[in-house]
């Protein structure tokens, strides 16, 4: 008699997590050290959000304030919604994501398409204006019957999911070896939760943190200065924030790094076309803020940069040669 052990998820969260290292070549340039790359779309919503919006819920569940048959509501750019909604769809949820409008339309298309409703607000209004999404996405927590407003800038369980897992797959994939970790900061909970366990190993470990022109965060860090001149539009999606959201853990970060829009945009067509490696917005400006610093690596050095999403996200815009010279980003 044979018997078969068969080997499987048994839903579409099991799958999260576990993601390649990858070692990137020509796009780093004459940076000595060995690079590797941390492939987040390979999780199943395509974006490291898929670890922290199923912890977050978790923890929602265990504490009662999201309960069966609930409405899940969050203000996200795009990559939380889509952790969220599978989240919701295994574990029987309503979703509404609120956005910007200066999002990708793909993102909705996406979200939409696992049934989440989608409501989009303007980008260029002040962080408190009633229309901003922070704004609407607070009251929609506030007036839908039955709902939970997950909150992930001030949710504890978004750095925590990346503490508990993000963390200690790097530290384990490069087997104690890594002497730098390089990530774009947005709501703060990846940079904050990896860069905590991987200094608790080795306190050696330096932590770089890539912001964008338009954002708050290297002027407060350096300074202790929340400058509100920082702030104007830009066109980076996914990093830099007008806000300080409470996961950022200023401490853990040795370092912030400003990436502008057109070399963020460009060197994530350059991961594409020089690596394989089809990512998002914000995965370019990762890498070119990565090159920016080479000169504080060294050949004996091993440096994880996170690759936040898919480029499937940004087929309109950064893919698009058309958006590309409307932005001035390409050459006629």
């Amino acid at each position: 008699m044979y018997f078969c052990i068969l080997n499987f998820a048994e839903n579409i969260l099991e799958t999260i997590g576990n993601t390649p290292l990858v070692k990137l070549h020509s796009i780093i340039g004459d940076i000595p050290a060995t690079v590797l790359a941390k492939v987040e779309s390979f999780n199943p919503g395509n974006s490291v959000k898929d670890r922290m919006a199923i912890r977050m819920i978790e923890a929602a569940e265990a504490a009662g304030k999201l309960k069966p048959g609930g409405t899940i509501v969050e203000g996200t750019s795009g990559n939380t919604g889509m952790g969220l909604a599978l989240g919701a769809i295994v574990k029987g949820y309503k979703l509404i994501c609120v956005s910007t409008d200066k999002q990708s339309k793909e993102k909705f298309d996406v979200l939409r398409a696992v049934g989440a409703e989608v409501i989009v607000c303007p980008t260029n209004v002040a962080p408190d204006h009633p229309d901003s999404y922070y704004s609407v996405a607070k009251r929609l927590g506030e007036e839908t019957p039955n709902s939970w407003y997950v909150n992930q800038y001030d949710n504890p369980y978004n750095s925590l999911a990346h503490y508990e897992q993000t963390g200690p797959e790097i530290w384990k994939q490069t087997e104690g070896k890594i002497t730098h970790f390089v990530v774009g900061v947005g709501t703060g909970g990846t940079i904050s939760g990896v860069g905590k366990y991987l200094k608790e190993q080795n306190p050696k470990v330096k932590v770089y943190g890539i912001d964008t022109y338009g954002s708050v965060f290297k002027k407060y860090h350096e300074t202790g200065i929340f400058d509100p001149a920082e702030i104007y539009p830009y066109s980076t999606e996914g990093i830099g924030e007008d806000i300080l959201p409470k996961n950022v853990d200023f401490s853990v970060i040795d370092h912030f790094e400003k990436v502008t829009d057109k070399d963020a945009a460009v060197y994530t067509r350059k991961l594409a076309r020089e690596e394989g490696i089809f990512a998002g917005n914000s995965c370019g400006a990762a890498i070119r803020g990565l090159v920016q610093l080479q000169d504080r690596f060294e050949s004996n050095d091993v440096v994880v940069v996170l690759l936040h999403d898919s480029g499937s996200r940004y087929i309109g815009k950064i893919y698009n040669d058309d958006w590309m010279r409307e932005k001035g980003f390409l050459g006629n």
